[in-house]
């Protein structure tokens, strides 16, 4: 798979990295050309360094590794050159005090896509840090990391699937894009408890089989129950 990259930050060279070594053919873009490059040697396995708009050119995947914001305007910037892509967002609006920066409005995935409307937008890699990804692979207690991915488009789907098993991980599926801002909420939420609280947020969940209770109570009945809050 071609994957063409907008951004020479931490989480490019950790993502990119393990797609390499699966066999990808990556581009890192930047728009200082020294950092792309320095990224590129690197990571080695053939990665090209190159500008915003090569990058994504290039890609079959395009991944905006950019600060929230950023994005949407880089988006709007390179146009048709998205048209047709699957544009890759592992961005988390997340701000002073742990806010959600987006608080009410459209997901950052969603003003993403609005800002490239040709482009097929799919939400993943937001919910670790960086080192996490960097893990050959990233498997905690024997049990690969299990990766949430939003998106609309079967294809555009089923190539970021096949991206996160190369970094060693599952991908579970989050629903359409509009849940993407559920993503960016749980992020802000355990970005709060690991770093503010220093709580272990992994501990909140019960296992799956107590999710519905030990009973397990029909599905319309436990989604009653949820929403009530038990």
């Amino acid at each position: 798979m071609r994957i063409g990259v907008l951004g020479t930050g931490s989480m490019v060279d950790a993502l990119a990295t393990h797609w390499v070594r699966a066999g990808h053919e990556v581009t890192i873009g930047g728009r200082d050309a020294h950092k792309a490059e320095r990224l590129a040697t690197r990571i080695g396995g053939g990665v090209k360094p190159a500008g915003l708009r090569s990058a994504a050119e290039s890609g079959q995947v395009v991944l905006a590794a950019l600060p929230f914001g950023a994005g949407v305007d880089v988006a709007r910037e390179l146009g048709a050159a998205l048209e047709g892509k699957v544009l890759l967002d592992c961005s988390n609006p997340v701000g002073p005090g742990f806010r959600l920066l987006t608080e009410a409005g459209p997901s950052a995935a969603q003003q993403l896509a609005a800002a490239a409307p040709a482009a097929h937008v799919v939400k993943a890699f937001n919910l670790c840090h960086e080192d996490v990804w960097r893990m050959r692979p990233p498997v905690f207690g024997g049990r690969p990391l299990a990766v949430p991915v939003c998106g609309d488009d079967e294809t555009a789907l089923a190539r970021v699937r096949e991206l996160v098993r190369d970094v060693g991980c599952e991908p579970v599926a989050g629903g359409g894009l509009e849940r993407a801002g559920l993503l960016e909420a749980t992020a802000a939420l355990f970005i709060g408890l690991w770093v503010g609280e220093g709580a272990d947020a992994q501990a909140i969940a019960p296992p799956l089989a107590y999710a519905a209770g030990p009973s397990q109570p029909d599905m319309e009945g436990d989604t009653a129950a949820f929403r009530q809050g038990f």
